[in-house]
């Protein structure tokens, strides 16, 4: 009922304010911390730039107004191609992005907006995506024939560019840094620390896990359940530590992921799977409590490293591997890692997690610098876009 009536409001056309349109469509609507993270750093800096009134297509629309305050929201899959297509017109923006959003089995969906934006000649900026896997011929080239077409492509990680530029994508592509690495913590407070397995007095390490999808295709759920359970474990007896499983994605089984790999351990009743929901910027507070970080998740390893929690990867996609490659770290892909490998991985950098920590802290600035870029750009184009409707408006009168 929420979902029919926001869009439906929605869709009356455009506002008496001056202020320019600007619409964003991506994964959105609370079903990732990551994600929610992407568009919350996307709105605060896009605000403190320009005043501008913001459209999120969302899957939830009731979460995105709740938790970012934006003035319109639309419940972007029960829309019709019309519906859609007039939401756009109203526009003089669309933003694509953040976030993994460009792979085979989603690209489509996530570009009909895009479409309909050049269908109605409404400008698209394309912001700090990252893509892969594209394997399917048909996907490849409605991709590239719908990239080739937007006035501005940004993407967070170097391995993003290959790929777009590996399937012919001709327009210029600029390598930033995901908008997530300029969250801010809120506060929490002791009680909703102790619910979460965090008490003074206690060694805490976390652990993030992944559930096996469309973006991340290779995952072997056996072999990676065993290898945390056995890490798990091995920190629990090695450090006399407590862990705390990290769910970054409540909707696709990140919690059943994390309960059945503490079925796998030994030392179960050291465990505690996180169960209560957060913000994002509460879920950074929560892991600035921690002493370490193991994990597989892009957006649990970026929080860790913005507390300055050193970390040991599990990179499953070549979003996490630029990610670590950016602060300066490498790591063997999942599917290579023996349990063997991965408890020396984690003794080795527990023993220098000083130095993992100094130099999480010395290369994070530099990621920060290139993911407000994305801002940066994104004001200039609409710098250009009030120009020229000066100018339209100049000419008529």
């Amino acid at each position: 009922m929420i979902h029919k009536k926001a869009a439906a409001s929605s869709l009356k056309g455009p506002s008496p304010r001056s202020d320019l349109r600007v619409g964003i469509s991506g994964s959105y609507g609370g079903m990732n911390l990551g994600d929610e993270a992407i568009l919350q750093s996307m709105i605060a800096q896009l605000r403190a730039a320009r005043r501008v009134e913001v459209t999120v297509f969302t899957a939830d629309v009731e979460d995105t107004l709740k938790r970012h305050r934006v003035e319109t929201a639309l419940a972007v899959r029960d829309l019709t191609r019309d519906e859609a297509r007039h939401a756009v017109q109203q526009l003089d923006l669309l933003i694509l992005g953040g976030g993994g959003i460009l792979y085979d089995s989603g690209a489509e969906a996530y570009l009909r907006e895009v479409t309909l934006a050049r269908e109605v000649g409404v400008p698209v900026m394309i912001y700090a995506i990252s893509a892969g896997p594209l394997e399917d011929q048909r996907v490849r080239k409605h991709v590239r024939e719908t990239l080739d077409h937007v006035a501005l492509i940004t993407v967070r990680d170097r391995q993003g560019k290959q790929v777009l530029e590996s399937i012919g994508v001709e327009q210029e592509i600029i390598v930033t840094a995901d908008p997530a690495v300029l969250m801010e913590p809120q506060p929490l407070t002791k009680d909703v620390l102790r619910r979460a397995g965090i008490e003074d007095g206690k060694r805490i390490i976390a652990f993030s896990v992944r559930e096996p999808g469309p973006a991340a295709p290779d995952i072997d759920v056996e072999h990676y359940h065993a290898l945390l359970a056995h890490a798990a474990d091995f920190v629990i007896d090695r450090l006399e530590a407590d862990v705390i499983f990290v769910p970054m994605e409540r909707e696709h089984r990140d919690l059943q992921h994390s309960h059945a790999v503490v079925a796998k351990m030994r030392r179960a009743q050291n465990a505690t799977v996180v169960k209560e929901e957060y913000t994002s910027g509460e879920m950074l507070t929560l892991l600035g409590h921690c002493e370490f970080a193991i994990g597989m998740r892009l957006h649990f390893l970026i929080f860790a490293a913005l507390q300055g929690v050193p970390f040991a990867p599990l990179p499953y996609a070549s979003k996490v591997a630029g990610f670590i490659e950016s602060v300066g770290m490498g790591t063997p892909v999942l599917k290579d890692v023996s349990a063997g490998t991965l408890l020396a991985m984690i003794d080795r950098s527990w023993d220098n997690r000083e130095q993992l920590r100094q130099q999480i802290t010395r290369t994070i600035g530099d990621v920060q610098r290139h993911a407000r870029r994305n801002n940066e750009l994104l004001v200039e184009l609409l710098d250009r876009i009030a120009g020229d409707q000066a100018g339209t408006a100049a000419g008529i009168g």
